[in-house]
């Protein structure tokens, strides 16, 4: 193709424009519009202005030197962004500092905003609403508190419930478990666990009596065996390869070359909203993926993207709960518990096997 009939970095740049967000192939930029003297990030909610009156910049400094000021609505330069931040910060600190849960009013009052405003906000920016984020705080507490031994009375005080009974009505809610049972942290239950090598490097797998708890891969065995211990700290940690040699035989032939989706008894223990990100990634179809702001608008949740990251960091059963494939908006594999590697790797094999017909 002449070089006068190829795409300019601009067209590439109004292109990402109009679709009001960036694109790999553009790179980082801001756009300035001529005759209002402003300039704006791509994903400006601002009506687009016309290609004759659209200047395009690689970053703020740029777009200042040339005579043009942010934004108010889209804040290009972050400053808006930073103060919001700071207030929900700030909110979250009183929380977590609180002996009961702080009213919305109170908390909107103390951050300076309207209650709606600073509602949303709050939601945008950690994923949840004040209540689920003052909730989490006092089950974390419960739950700490129970693992150092307390009694289930001073315990359940302590975190800031008014009583035994809040917690009974839906253990599922707060602790994932009877307060009992986190207290016990797995006292008279034994984990049976496997080592194996698997493609990926080392691989372990640790079953209650209800199902497979945990699988690890790519640590070394210490490593992996302290995962385990850690989750379950007062539980008899017992080496059963026999007795779990179909489950690793089922893993280990996953990892080498995916065909389908592992189908094995899972002991999954978390809150409620933990269980329901952990069921809609064994939904996820092998060889694809989604995103994180993807999986949670499918559940009906669009602003808890970072509270269905964090649920997909606490997995403790990988692979069968394919966590690896959920990735970022822009198609970044971002973190991963076993190595961003791996998880290129397994992300890798899957794609290749959906893509190759079966025998």
């Amino acid at each position: 193709m002449p070089d006068d009939l190829r795409p300019s970095a601009d067209d590439a740049r109004w292109a990402a424009l109009l679709a009001r967000e960036p694109h790999p192939a553009c790179g980082p930029f801001l756009y300035a519009v001529t005759t209002q003297g402003v300039f704006c990030k791509p994903g400006c909610p601002s009506r687009p202005p016309l290609r004759r009156n659209t200047r395009f910049f690689p970053d703020v400094a740029a777009a200042e030197a040339a005579g043009f000021r942010a934004c108010r609505r889209c804040d290009p330069k972050g400053e808006r962004a930073a103060i919001h931040a700071a207030a929900i910060r700030a909110a979250c600190d009183l929380i977590e500092a609180s002996e009961t849960i702080p009213s919305l009013a109170t908390l909107a009052e103390r951050a300076g905003y309207a209650r709606h405003h600073f509602l949303r906000l709050f939601r945008d920016i950690t994923g949840v609403t004040p209540r689920s984020y003052a909730e989490s705080v006092r089950a974390r507490r419960l739950s700490a508190a129970l693992a150092e031994g307390a009694r289930v009375a001073d315990a359940v005080a302590e975190a800031g419930f008014g009583s035994e009974s809040r917690v009974y009505e839906d253990t599922g809610r707060v602790l994932g478990m009877t307060p009992g049972a986190a207290r016990r942290g797995g006292a008279g239950e034994v984990i049976r666990v496997a080592l194996a090598e698997s493609a990926l490097g080392p691989l372990l797998i640790g079953a209650t009596e209800a199902g497979i708890c945990f699988i690890g891969f790519g640590e070394d065995a210490a490593a992996l065996r302290g995962d385990v211990m850690h989750r379950f700290p007062k539980a008899r940690i017992e080496d059963a390869p026999e007795a779990l040699a179909d489950a690793v035989r089922q893993v280990v032939t996953f990892v080498a070359e995916p065909r389908a989706a592992l189908d094995l008894p899972l002991d999954l223990r978390g809150t409620a909203f933990q269980r329901r990100v952990w069921e809609a990634l064994r939904q996820i179809p092998l060889g694809e993926t989604r995103t994180y702001s993807g999986l949670a608008a499918a559940l009906g949740e669009p602003r808890a993207t970072r509270a269905v990251a964090r649920a997909c960091a606490q997995n403790k059963v990988s692979l069968a709960v394919p966590c690896h494939r959920v990735v970022g908006k822009d198609g970044d594999l971002t973190g991963y518990r076993w190595g961003v590697e791996r998880k290129r790797a397994l992300l890798a094999g899957e794609g290749a096997a959906r893509r190759t017909p079966k025998a």
